[in-house]
């Protein structure tokens, strides 16, 4: 299918370069990013602090502007057709914002006004039902803890329905019971046809949830694939072991991806490698206390990839 065949993407970034200025020369933000996000994803935009990732999710809300290259949000380009592309995006934040001087439930019907919503009650009550507001709906949002404002947030974001929904760091510093009800909710929006976008660290969550990852580092793209196939690809087998005399063989040593607390981790392309392993440490006349092998995860993938990505930049 060619490119002008495509169906509209519910997010798209084409070569997007974001400098900020500075007294030494400036920073650059985002280094030449292209996604292609489809309609009905559930995809997780990982990276480590500093990689992009807010600035980017900024330029496709309209909150930044990009110092070249395009955004579009369900078809429409968020800088000369940024009301439509508004309309469509529903963007939870990281940061705790919120006006003091109104209820929850005022806050909601606030925001619904300024999509020019009227009678939206009956969707407000169930967002709320949803994300455990309702006893709160007449409290001021002053009164709230820190864990019932970012679920208002999460609220506002859907009051009026869009089609794509971004969220950074949902659940950052909320309790197990609003993850699981958060989740839960999100996975019904999904299945009705919400294109998810998710930021998180918790990379368990974006394992289990996301279909699609892509991870950013230095505001590059630095992977974009399948869950499961880059998983497959880049993590291979780990074998974990703790030796009880003698030390690691030298020829070992660029498989090692972790020492800590007297093991040893190694990354192995498969599990027959680990008999190559222990073939080259009694070789060495070494002896092994304990060994652990098993799949790598998410997990795994992001810590490898980061590090090579350093490794790049340190040659």
């Amino acid at each position: 299918m060619s490119a002008s065949n495509l169906p509209i993407a519910a997010i798209e970034a084409t070569d997007v370069v974001k400098r900020y200025a500075s007294a030494r020369g400036g920073v650059m933000a985002l280094d030449g990013v292209s996604l292609r996000i489809e309609p009905g994803e559930f995809f997780g935009l990982l990276g480590p602090n500093g990689a992009g990732k807010t600035t980017l999710i900024s330029i496709v809300a309209g909150l930044a502007r990009a110092t070249s290259g395009r955004v579009t949000v369900m078809g429409h380009d968020v800088v000369n057709d940024y009301r439509a592309a508004r309309r469509a995006l529903g963007v939870v934040p990281q940061e705790l914002v919120f006006d003091p001087f109104f209820s929850v439930r005022e806050t909601l019907r606030n925001q619904s006004g300024y999509f020019g919503l009227q009678h939206n009650d009956a969707w407000i009550d169930e967002v709320m039902h949803h994300l455990d507001l309702t006893s709160k709906a007449d409290a001021n949002m002053r009164a709230l803890s820190g864990g019932m404002k970012r679920r208002v947030l999460v609220a506002q974001a859907l009051v009026h329905r869009p089609p794509v929904i971004v969220l950074d760091e949902p659940t950052a510093g909320v309790d197990v019971e609003l993850r699981q009800g958060l989740w839960a909710f999100v996975r019904r929006l999904n299945e009705e046809g919400h294109t998810i976008v998710l930021t998180t660290h918790y990379l368990e969550e974006a394992q289990e949830l996301c279909g699609r990852i892509g991870m950013l580092k230095g505001g590059k793209l630095v992977a974009l694939d399948r869950t499961r196939a880059l998983i497959d690809r880049l993590a291979g087998v780990q074998m974990s072991l703790r030796l009880q005399e003698g030390d690691l063989p030298a020829v070992l040593q660029p498989q090692v991806i972790e020492q800590r607390a007297g093991r040893i981790t190694l990354r192995l392309a498969q599990a027959a490698d680990v008999e190559g392993v222990l073939a080259a440490c009694r070789l060495a006349g070494c002896s092994v206390e304990e060994i652990e092998v098993g799949h790598a995860d998410l997990e795994d993938v992001f810590l490898q990839l980061m590090q090579d990505e350093q490794a790049k930049v340190a040659a």
